[in-house]
């Protein structure tokens, strides 16, 4: 194995279909129109020489080292800002070039630090590939450098270190900051000689606004800015490339390695979700995986109450396998289930609904996506025939309307974040609908046009008002829903959304919203061009999540923005594989591709292939199994890759529930809150340590490759294989690979997919058959899955979690960009740099009224429960509004929520907890429990190492 090496063209590719013919050094080239002569060269190998170019940010002109000469023009223009001309011939070498070039970099290297053999760039730095290429071998003005080289180093960032001594201000870092990630954190200070990057007001790194996304750091040319890393491990000498195991957007990297040791992860150009970007948790926060906290060896006990036991694989298995099968005869049949996990891959999910099908021979099979985008599957699939969003992520790039509604793209899914922000800058308008003003209100050149601060739980009445608007003044696209449309239908609805009680000044009193900011942003919706919609799980987690699904989907049909780029209904799915979880099968009334268990053709394909008769009856749900585990019904459950306890809703229920049970099986990474209930605990693997395949939120179906033998010794599938043998019902696969074809073999919208197709193309997106043998990047083009879009009546519902005098504030919960999910992970990593302790945001009026100040303990309590963690006054908050996050289980934010759901899917309703907020002294007696139990487990683990 070697290093992946991508090509840097210089500048970015012109999308002009004109073609332009040019003659470079005697070789005729043909490019579109806009590329600059720069590109041009590199298309026919031509490498003109270059520091401050980069294909991932536009030209910028000003290290002067690409001065080209062309035919009939003076001077020496520089080639990553001349765009080509028609019949232009160019010259990229001449004496007069040379000189010039060798003088410039006279100017660099005299000024420049020369500890070469030293520096952690060493072998990776563009200043001293240059220099080779220009031929300079003396500099006449010296090597002092006196201006930089007693400069000191900014160590504060966790993950990179700044250099002054070695920065050569090309602006590469600071046009990264604003081009790619859009924070606008870096800046050039100083003039002349004495000018050098600087984040913030002359900050260190960690305390300014940087967010760690390592644009860059890539972007940088020298050692100025570089991985820590590099310093303690080394160059690295070969790579894979891989996915992302952190969010639904599934960014591609480069895992760059030195032996076994992981060196960095450089985002990968060629990565069609990402486009070569990044953020802090898939940039650097892959320390988790070898962490010392890890579970290494399978455990059993008999009962929770006793101390673990190292035992061998053999061992666990049989031990798990006897459990099971002992309480399947003694309970019967549906007495055992299991849950599969929205972090682990397609194929090892696929794996455990099929063992739980066939080895248990019920359909208790459940996944994480239950209590995240669940109302998504079910509301899509109503109105538009699929579970799924309709856009890839590069259709951004043609929308003229942005309507964020119950997402917080920058923290949630940073990397899309960074896309949307840029094409706002390009001049797109923004509606945000969110009780937060979340950073999308108003951030660096980026403002919303609307901002719709609806009360928590009342979505569906937004949603409607806003179609109320579009039907009553004559917004609707006719000829796009007379085509698309059942006509009918939309007629019974459109006399449904006009009725004045759904007008956006009769719901004001549900949403709080400004009636006249409602009309507003419905006519900028309907009438500024292609309108796209991005929702999240303040649109899911609700009562009324699939309502609002639907209502969303009615929405677009009825301005006909949906079918093409630049639109659609785009859910941005939380985990890596959310959408892959519930494409595999793991509901419990549904096979893979979301056939139905009923149906008896079905069935049999599978019963066919897998060599077992299936049951006709669904399962249990998430909810339904700790029901029955309360009632005594269900006494095993098998959980690959989930921590239940921390990230489902009501605690306490959940606890009872896993109480109940004579055997959990537990397997992952790290002894999570959920293990604190298990009889059999299976070592997982990290990402780094699988083959296999993730689908991201625009259901791109991506390999992540192994880049290190997994630590514990077999990866999960093959961990799931011997279970199911142990239980009595063999599975025969020897690579991950083998599993995707029986995959394809099974579910029409995956049977075009192989690895060898992945390898080619570097990814597809669902549906990929004979119909779409390289994917389909855009759904409902031409017609809906289901043939006619279908309107669905959204009537507006109260929750039946209310406020009153007890608990008078509304909760409602999120993430933040540090953290990912329940933490296990990234609390793990040196991301606890910015975020330690989940907080609670409260609006200073309602904090004035409680006597809270900033950074109090307050006690957070609901029907459901309390706890206690400290106070940020904020005012992104509405009053009667508090938010906090569930990253930390010392705070288990779920102690507080409640058991209601979603009426058609059990999706719980984090995002409406009524609750009220008191001063406190402290954590409360539970939490010191738990941070002691922590404590000693850290020193444990310490003492073993």
């Amino acid at each position: 194995m070697s290093l992946v090496h991508e090509i840097d063209y210089g500048t970015p590719r012109s999308k002009s279909e004109k073609l332009v013919s040019l003659v470079i050094d005697g070789m005729k080239v043909e490019v579109p129109e806009g590329t600059s002569i720069m590109r041009a060269a590199m298309e026919i190998g031509n490498q003109i020489p270059k520091l401050c170019a980069t294909d991932m940010l536009d030209a910028f002109g000003s290290c002067r080292l690409c001065l080209v000469e062309i035919e009939g023009r003076n001077g020496t223009p520089a080639s990553c800002t001349t765009p080509v001309a028609e019949g232009i011939v160019v010259k990229t070498q001449t004496e007069r070039l040379k000189q010039i070039r060798k003088g410039v970099m006279e100017l660099y290297i005299s000024d420049h630090p020369l500890d070469c053999l030293t520096c952690s760039a060493n072998g990776d730095c563009e200043l001293q590939d240059m220099a080779g290429v220009v031929g300079l071998r003396d500099v006449r003005y010296g090597y002092e450098g006196e201006n930089h080289t007693k400069l000191g180093k900014d160590e504060s960032n966790p993950y990179f270190t700044y250099e002054q001594s070695k920065c050569i201000v090309c602006n590469r870092c600071v046009r990264a900051c604003e081009e790619v990630q859009g924070t606008f954190a870096l800046t050039i200070s100083g003039r002349g000689f004495g000018s050098r990057v600087s984040p913030g007001m002359n900050e260190t790194f960690l305390s300014s606004e940087c967010v760690s996304c390592g644009a860059c750091v890539q972007a940088c040319p020298t050692a100025t800015l570089n991985e820590k890393a590099m310093y303690d491990i080394g160059t690295p000498e070969h790579s894979l490339v891989t996915t992302c195991a952190y969010c639904g957007v599934g960014c591609t990297f480069k895992a760059e390695m030195r032996g076994d040791e992981l060196v960095r992860m450089v985002p990968y150009k060629d990565g069609k979700a990402n486009r070569g970007h990044s953020c802090v948790k898939g940039r650097f926060a892959y320390g988790y995986a070898t962490h010392k906290e890890r579970i290494l060896k399978p455990m059993i006990r008999a009962s929770i109450h006793e101390p673990w036991k190292e035992v061998s694989y053999e061992e666990a298995i049989a031990y798990a396998a006897s459990e099971f099968k002992r309480i399947q005869e003694k309970y019967g049949r549906r007495s055992v289930g299991g849950i599969t996990s929205s972090r682990c891959t397609n194929e090892e999910t696929y794996l455990v609904q099929k063992l739980i099908r066939g080895a248990f021979g019920n359909n208790n099979v459940d996944t994480c996506a239950r209590v995240c985008h669940s109302p998504t599957g079910y509301g899509l699939s109503q109105t538009y025939g699929t579970s799924a969003g309709t856009q890839d992520f590069d259709s951004i790039e043609e929308t003229d309307v942005i309507l964020v509604i119950g997402a917080n793209p920058t923290d949630g899914h940073p990397v899309f974040g960074s896309r949307m922000k840029k094409r706002l800058r390009e001049g797109a308008k923004l509606i945000v609908a969110d009780p937060r003003k979340i950073d999308l209100v108003r951030t660096p050149h980026v403002q919303a046009d609307f901002h719709l601060p609806l009360r928590p739980g009342t979505n569906v009445a937004l949603v409607t008002a806003l179609a109320h608007v579009v039907v009553t003044e004559g917004l609707m696209n006719e000829q796009f829903i007379r085509e698309r449309c059942d006509w009918d239908e939309f007629q019974e609805w459109a006399a449904f959304v006009a009725d004045e009680r759904h007008s956006p000044e009769a719901v004001a009193k549900y949403t709080g919203v400004d009636p006249q900011d409602v009309r507003k942003a419905a006519r900028l919706y309907a009438t500024g061009g292609n309108a796209a919609i991005y929702y999240g799980l303040g649109v899911t987690e609700h009562s009324q999540g699939s309502t609002t699904v639907m209502a969303i989907a009615n929405l677009a049909m009825a301005t006909g923005n949906v079918g093409r780029n630049g639109v659609g209904v785009n859910p941005l799915r939380g985990q890596n594989n959310v959408q892959g979880a519930c494409d595999m099968g793991s509901f419990p009334h549904e096979l893979s591709g979301y056939r139905h268990v009923s149906d008896d053709a079905t069935r049999a394909l599978f019963e066919s292939l897998w060599g077992v008769k299936l049951d006709a009856e669904p399962g249990l749900r998430i909810p339904n199994m700790f029901d029955a585990a309360v009632d005594g019904t269900f006494k095993g459950m098998y959980v690959q890759g989930e921590d239940i306890l921390q990230s489902d809703p009501d605690t306490r229920h959940v606890s009872a529930g896993l109480g109940a049970l004579e055997c959990l099986v537990v397997q992952d990474l790290f002894l999570n809150e959920t293990a604190n209930y298990a009889h059999v605990f299976l070592p997982g693997c990290s990402f780094l340590e699988k083959d296999g395949t993730f689908t991201n939120a625009e259901r791109r179906i991506q390999r992540i490759r192994k880049v290190m033998a997994p630590k514990n010794g077999y990866a999960d599938w093959e961990v799931t294989v011997m279970l199911s043998e142990a239980l009595g019902y063999p599975m025969d696969y020897s690579h991950p690979g083998e599993i995707m074809d029986e995959i394809a073999r099974l579910t029409p919208t995956f049977t075009g997919v192989s690895y060898k197709k992945l390898d080619e193309l570097g990814s597809v997106q669902w549906p990929c058959n004979e119909k779409a043998p390289e994917g389909t990047p855009i759904m409902h083009i031409g017609g809906f899955v289901r043939g006619k879009g279908k309107f669905v009546l959204t009537e507006y519902v109260p929750t039946d979690e209310r406020t009153g005098p007890l608990f008078p504030l509304l909760l409602t919960t999120g993430r933040i960009l540090s953290q990912y999910n329940v933490g296990a992970q990234t609390r793990r990593t040196e991301n606890v740099a910015w975020h330690q302790e989940d907080v609670l945001e409260i609006h200073p009026h309602d904090a004035e009224n409680r006597g809270i100040r900033d950074g109090d303990f307050v006690k957070l309590e609901s029907r459901a429960g309390g706890t206690s963690l400290r106070a940020v006054i904020s005012e992104r908050m509405q009053p009667g509004v508090v938010y906090t996050t569930f990253h930390h289980p010392v705070t288990q934010a779920n102690v507080v929520t409640t058991d209601f759901s979603d009426w058609a899917t059990n999706c719980p309703e984090y995002k409406v907890t009524a609750v009220q907020v008191a001063p406190s002294n402290g954590p409360s007696a539970w939490q010191e429990e738990y941070e002691e139990l922590s404590r000693q487990s850290r020193r444990i683990a310490e003492a073993a190492e």
